[in-house]
């Protein structure tokens, strides 16, 4: 059983951090609220996901798991604006999700969650460098390093305590530092790792530009990012596999 109304600007911001690395995904539906956990066909990008019951105007579910095109998902929720309220509900029997949106009804066919690539295990990796930063930044610095480059290197300077981005072209360079005044927190350990600029522009896309982004760095290790959706009610870790050097 499930049952659930919910802001569109919410669903949406949900379907946005998933859809940037995936095109369908397993959403498991607690009796707390949903939880989505998916990693991109390359194995490259990991998104996990959790959204309480308190983000919804009503939630009522007793467990299960469900396979979603978030593609088409997209679409339906688009029609929808702002806070307007979107009504979801299960038919358990045909597996079908209808929604409702000011009078539009539409009814969405589920896919088969086996059918649906499995779900990683999301590494609790102990990363020696914690920065916490204004999304407005972490898109700066992408926009940035786009212009001459396909790769990011971020970097923590202990010695300096400063968080560096950097990004080198055939002819033209890019360089960022942000010291302890410029970002919201950090705990400085040494770290540097580069990183496929594509997937950190995906990524970028669904990180709201006033949210508070905290990043897990070390060296030559996946990156960690965390975010809150939702006013706070629901929240997003990436996890970006690095490209690794060779000497």
């Amino acid at each position: 059983m499930f049952k659930a109304i919910v802001s569109a600007d919410t669903l949406k911001d949900t379907i946005d951090s998933v859809g940037v690395l995936v095109d369908e995904c397993k959403i498991h539906l607690e009796e707390d609220g949903l939880a989505i956990r998916a990693v991109d066909p390359a194995n490259v990008g990991m998104v996990d996901l959790e959204l309480d019951a308190a983000a919804f105007e009503s939630y009522e579910a007793d467990g299960g798991i469900i396979g979603v095109n978030l593609d088409r998902l997209e679409d339906i929720a688009g029609m929808a604006s702002g806070d307007q309220p979107v009504h979801l509900e299960l038919d358990e029997e045909t597996r079908k999700l209808h929604i409702q949106i000011d009078g539009l009804e539409y009814t969405l066919a589920l896919i088969d969650p086996d059918s649906i690539r499995q779900e990683p295990d999301i590494p609790d990796l102990d990363l020696p460098a914690e920065i916490v930063v204004e999304g407005a930044d972490i898109d700066r610095s992408v926009t940035a390093a786009d212009m001459v480059s396909d790769h990011i290197a971020l970097a923590v300077d202990p010695d300096d305590e400063t968080f560096v981005v950097e990004a080198e072209g055939d002819t033209d360079d890019v360089r960022l530092e942000l010291d302890r005044d410029d970002l919201v927190d950090l705990q400085a350990g040494p770290a540097r790792s580069l990183f496929s600029l594509d997937y950190l522009k995906d990524m970028n896309k669904a990180i709201p530009k006033d949210a508070e982004v905290t990043i897990e760095l070390g060296e030559e290790f996946p990156v960690k990012l965390h975010f809150d959706i939702a006013e706070g009610q629901g929240n997003v870790t990436f996890m970006l596999a690095p490209r690794i050097q060779s000497d």
